[in-house]
């Protein structure tokens, strides 16, 4: 009853199902594929290792026999040379056996053919036989080594043959139909082996060591021309290919592309040349090859350099053939070393390329620098402050500044892209150019300057002028700014460029100049350029010595009336003689220009003196050649006093005394006075005037006319100047009124002086004497 109890108590303990059941019941499925795959994978995995191992075994094996394929490789080769070998022991000994046959034969010749031995018969048919067969195996052999490629040994079973068969070299026996037969198949061999040598040169991807091998191979079978040809040919399509991958890039590097293209040049013909040496020795023939090949080469890489270069007009087209020249030259310089010197042809072909190029860029610079109307206003601003010719600014019109610093910057654009090798060879073409381009604009200069025909209606005589210069401070600016640029800006700025020139190491070659003529061609470019500016120097003194002589209604203030009037007293008895008052008014004139260019020219005393002696040498060279003044002298109805003749030459040893006191003592014054004053006395004395008694001594004159100078300076003081007639006191004023309204100098002006008479007053203590007129 008990245990009924507990049944009903505990009704499911029978229903506990145990674990396995239930893991065996509900194992899902994924677990049992995971457990199989791996399973799988355990198998697989031991089946690779299996077939790793065996792979490696089978490798080792392969690498085994392939060198025992090689080993027997060259034991077949060994083999075959031994049975080449014992072939010509055989061919010998048939060859032997069959001289001592003929030799016993011969011996025994009197038994008759019908008792010769037919072993013997047989014994030299097969002989014959044993030569044709190793014939046949010899050109079996050699065409193997043809389709294997093994040039060399080919060569060498060519070279045993012609040895063992000395009559393959010759023209060939005829005689013999078997020799001609085998003869011309082993031409034919000779031939495909050489064809197979040209076809190695001629691949476009055959190694330097391949390269040279054929050649000396081709050399071995006697084509020593046609390998030395191929040998050109194959660094000739080198270079051909390294041009023609370097030519897209030029438009990106348009001035430094020449070079490279030197670089690439001269490498390839450097190492032709010391292969060909290497190869073929020095035979002159083979040279003389290399050095033709390498002409034609320089022609074509003078004209790639012209296809490509920048347009010729442009400063980039200079850079580009100024690097060219430098790049080939310093190349072919090198190249000397080897026996090839180049440097003349390369000058000759490169001649009318660097000449178009200089033509088109000063044909361009001819035109920017006289157009003053296009101007860079940023660069000038950028460099007027550093610029001598800023000291011109305030003082001129600004165009004139700005044209100056436009010129200079257009010359030093040019001079930047030239080398020290353009400038050594055509140094003198590029100065000449310079002092051209100067030239014209000093004409330019010239134009901006009044002229006499200024006040004409010829409207055939008018050019466009973009800027003027009227007043004395203005046209004094002008010709300073023209002498700063010819006696500092110019030559600076081309002496630094040929100082590179001395200084490279490049030029230190048969080629280079002596420096003696260098400095000639420097100082004829300076003559050059001197002689340019004169044009503008001369032409300023000239209309402004004529604005002297001329008044505004064409009448000659200085004419010979002044010497005709007989009043007054001999000079020599008179206390305080003065000069003429045109002379007087000259020497205020100077006097006041003086002062202006004190100011403007300020340190450049130079061009100061230079102005001023000129224009002196310009009044008195007018004097010296106006045949009106002297007509007036040599009319016989005109009569002529002694004090005329001291007048006149108390004016001559005035003026020349002005020179000497202001600091500039002209000898071509001196000598244009001393012309004048021996005119005069012989023009006086032809009319009956006695110079001796006429004339006191020179050192009269001399001193008469310091004390003139003294006395103008320190102005008038009751002395015989304010008792000048009416007629010419308004020609004096009418002269000095002439000039720059900004001088504020006159006679009696102790500052005007100062800043005229840069000598001391010792000087005057100096006499200059005139050499006697009568001598």
């Amino acid at each position: 009853m008990e245990s009924s109890e507990e049944d009903d108590d505990f009704p499911s303990i029978e229903s506990i199902t145990p674990q396995s059941k239930i893991d065996s019941l509900y194992q899902s499925n994924t677990e049992k594929g995971i457990r199989k795959v791996c399973c799988e994978l355990l198998d697989l995995k031991d089946a690779v290792e299996n077939l790793c191992g065996d792979m490696q075994t089978k490798y080792l094996a392969f690498l085994r026999m392939s060198e025992e394929v090689v080993e027997m490789e060259h034991e077949l080769v060994e083999l075959r040379k031994h049975i080449s070998a014992q072939g010509i022991l055989v061919q010998d000994l048939m060859t032997g056996v069959c001289r001592e046959l003929e030799e016993w034969n011969s011996a025994n010749g009197k038994i008759g053919d019908c008792q010769q031995d037919p072993q013997v018969d047989e014994l030299q048919s097969s002989l014959l036989s044993d030569a044709d067969n190793r014939k046949a195996i010899f050109l079996e052999n050699f065409d193997v080594l043809l389709a294997e490629h093994k040039v060399e040994e080919a060569i060498e079973a060519l070279e045993a043959e012609e040895k063992n068969c000395p009559e393959l070299k010759g023209p060939g026996d005829t005689s013999s139909m078997e020799l001609s037969s085998y003869r011309s198949e082993f031409l034919k061999r000779r031939s495909m082996l050489e064809d197979q040598l040209i076809e190695i040169t001629e691949q476009p991807v055959v190694s330097i060591l391949e390269l040279k091998k054929a050649l000396s191979a081709l050399i071995k079978l006697g084509k020593g021309p046609l390998a030395h040809q191929l040998l050109l040919k194959s660094y000739g399509s080198r270079l051909q290919k390294s041009i023609e991958l370097f030519l897209p890039s030029c438009s990106v590097y348009p001035k430094t592309f020449p070079a490279t293209l030197s670089r690439l040049l001269f490498s390839i013909i450097s190492v032709t040349t010391k292969e060909s040496g290497l190869i073929f020795g020095d035979n002159p023939v083979y040279t003389n090859r290399v050095v033709q090949w390498a002409e034609w080469e320089i022609e074509y890489f003078v004209r790639l350099v012209k296809e490509n270069a920048p347009s010729s007009e442009t400063v980039f087209a200079l850079g580009a053939a100024s690097n060219c020249v430098q790049a080939s030259l310093t190349y072919s310089s090198m190249l000397e070393s080897q026996g090839l010197k180049l440097s003349k042809l390369l000058l000759v072909l490169l001649l009318p390329y660097i000449e178009e190029v200089l033509e088109l860029n000063f044909r361009w610079a001819r035109r920017a620098a006289l157009d003053v109307t296009e101007i860079d206003e940023s660069l000038l601003l950028s460099t007027r402050s550093m610029s001598p010719l800023s000291a011109f600014a305030t003082l001129s019109d600004s165009v004139l500044v700005d044209s100056g610093m436009k010129f200079m910057d257009i010359i030093e654009d040019i001079l930047a892209q030239l080398t020290p090798m353009t400038v050594l060879h055509f140094g003198a073409n590029i100065l000449t150019r310079i002092s051209q381009l100067f030239d014209k604009y000093m004409d330019m200069l010239i134009k901006s300057l009044p002229s006499p025909s200024d006040d004409d209606n010829l409207t055939e005589l008018k050019e466009v002028i973009h800027f003027r210069v009227e007043t004395d401070s203005e046209q004094l600016a002008l010709l300073g700014l023209a002498f700063i640029i010819l006696d500092e800006l110019l030559p600076l700025a081309v002496i630094k460029v040929w100082s590179l020139k001395n200084e490279s190491k490049e030029l230190e070659s048969e080629n280079t100049v002596p420096n003696a003529s260098i400095t000639a061609e420097l100082k004829e470019w300076k003559r050059s350029l001197q002689h340019s500016f004169d044009k503008l120097r001369d032409h300023f003194c000239r209309q402004y010595v004529l604005t002297f002589i001329y008044s505004r209604q064409g009448k000659t203030r200085l004419n010979a009336l002044i010497y005709l009037s007989g009043e007054g007293a001999d000079l020599y008895w008179d206390s305080d003689p003065l000069p003429s008052l045109p002379f007087q008014a000259l020497f205020a004139k100077l006097q006041q220009l003086a002062t202006v260019a004190g100011d403007v020219l300020l340190g450049k005393e130079k061009i100061q003196k230079i102005l001023l002696a000129r224009l002196t040498e310009t009044v008195m060279m007018w004097l010296s050649e106006e045949q009106e003044f002297w007509d007036v002298f040599e009319d016989e109805s005109v009569p002529l006093c002694p004090l005329g003749l001291q007048q006149l030459i108390f004016d001559m040893h005035f003026t020349v005394e002005i020179a000497h006191f202001a600091g500039y003592p002209s000898r071509h014054v001196h000598q244009i006075a001393s012309a004048i004053i021996a005119r005069a006395i012989r023009t006086f004395s032809a009319r009956g005037i006695d110079p001796q008694s006429a004339l006191p001594e020179d050192e009269w004159f001399v001193e008469t006319a310091k004390t003139a100078i003294n006395k103008l300076l320190l102005g008038p003081s009751g002395s015989d100047t304010s008792e000048i007639d009416e007629d010419h006191s308004i020609i004096h004023d009418e002269i000095v009124s002439d000039s720059d309204e900004t001088a504020s100098s006159s006679l009696s002006s102790i500052e005007s002086f100062k800043s005229f008479a840069s000598a001391n007053m010792g000087e005057l203590d100096s006499p200059m004497y005139f050499t006697n007129p009568d001598g």
